[in-house]
């Protein structure tokens, strides 16, 4: 046999597992990444698998990645279907969940940040109407829920919590942003759409990352807007977005989460289209983001865009 020939029948027999080797991306749409006691977890919407609850993956340095299985089941927390956009935190030494499904959001408790997440009443948060994408922020002695709420296009709205976690005080509740036109809306749809609010404060300033477009669409990608409250009213930053697909040379950039590092750090994790032929399944990636003390400007550094990779 030709000594080319056989290299490359060698090469294609084990070509699988090179591709193993090297790693695989976790495909999570809509992620957040939790940093506790050293170890980042890692969830989101699992795609295709999106009616099975949520996974998670573990890591110690933000670059190798490995799957620690499943985190929240149906039939142990509200849902049967539509498991999106999770969000995790620590509350009165506990770890929370904070997620959608059937287009409504559920708050559900673990002992662990690997879960299992749990309710021991099995529904989801009273509401108005249809709500997705919850995001939950402590501030000043009081809980708010910022959320989508899909009326007239998809809103991001603010809401205060119980203490408890598991009422909406809808008194409160109050519209935040909407999509305008331009970058927010490149398609003219009728049903606009702004979702996946992240919402933190540096010094008196209240930033709201929030994500615009359908998420099929290639513009698809994050702005922000600042606020000297938690209820508003939010400026939009003029020079938004801040990620899209011109700084990450990937479609569909968008809907994620911000975190902190332990070097102190600030990423933003969020997903991309899987290529430019297709959106699913959508690939997590990281950016880093920087602040600029004199203006509270933000900006994203397109030398730290990378794709996260997972070794089985």
């Amino acid at each position: 046999m030709n000594k080319r020939f056989l290299q490359i029948g060698i090469y294609l027999l084990l070509l699988p597992f090179i591709v193993k080797a090297q790693g695989e991306n976790p495909l999570f749409a809509d992620p957040t990444i939790l940093y506790y006691d050293g170890v980042y977890y890692l969830y989101g919407t699992n795609g295709a698998n999106s009616n099975n609850g949520f996974t998670a993956y573990t890591s110690k340095d933000l670059t190798n990645w490995k799957p620690a299985g499943k985190v929240l089941l149906p039939g142990q927390s509200f849902g049967t279907k539509g498991f999106w956009a999770p969000q995790v935190f620590r509350y009165k030494g506990r770890f929370y969940m904070a997620y959608t499904a059937n287009e409504h959001i559920a708050i559900a408790t673990a002992d662990s940040p690997l879960g299992p997440f749990r309710q021991k009443a099995i529904k989801p948060l009273d509401a108005a109407t249809r709500m997705i994408d919850p995001f939950v922020f402590f501030d000043g002695g009081k809980v708010y829920l910022y959320h989508v709420r899909l009326q007239e296009g998809n809103r991001i709205f603010v809401a205060e919590l119980n203490r408890a976690l598991d009422t909406i005080v809808e008194a409160t509740a109050k519209e935040c942003i909407h999509a305008g036109t331009g970058w927010e809306n490149t398609a003219a749809a009728q049903w606009s759409v702004t979702e996946g609010p992240t919402v933190f404060k540096r010094g008196a300033v209240y930033y709201m990352l929030y994500s615009a477009n359908d998420f099929r669409n290639p513009d698809y990608a994050v702005g922000y807007a600042l606020s000297h409250s938690p209820l508003g009213p939010w400026m939009k930053f003029a020079g938004n977005p801040v990620i899209s697909r011109t700084l990450t040379g990937a479609n569909g950039s968008g809907h994620g989460d911000l975190f902190e590092d332990k070097a102190g750090k600030w990423w933003y994790v969020f997903h991309t289209h899987n290529s430019n032929e297709k959106v699913a399944p959508r690939k997590t990636a990281l950016i880093e983001l920087h602040f600029n003390k004199k203006n509270n400007e933000l900006s994203a550094d397109p030398k730290t865009f990378r794709f996260l990779n997972s070794k089985e």
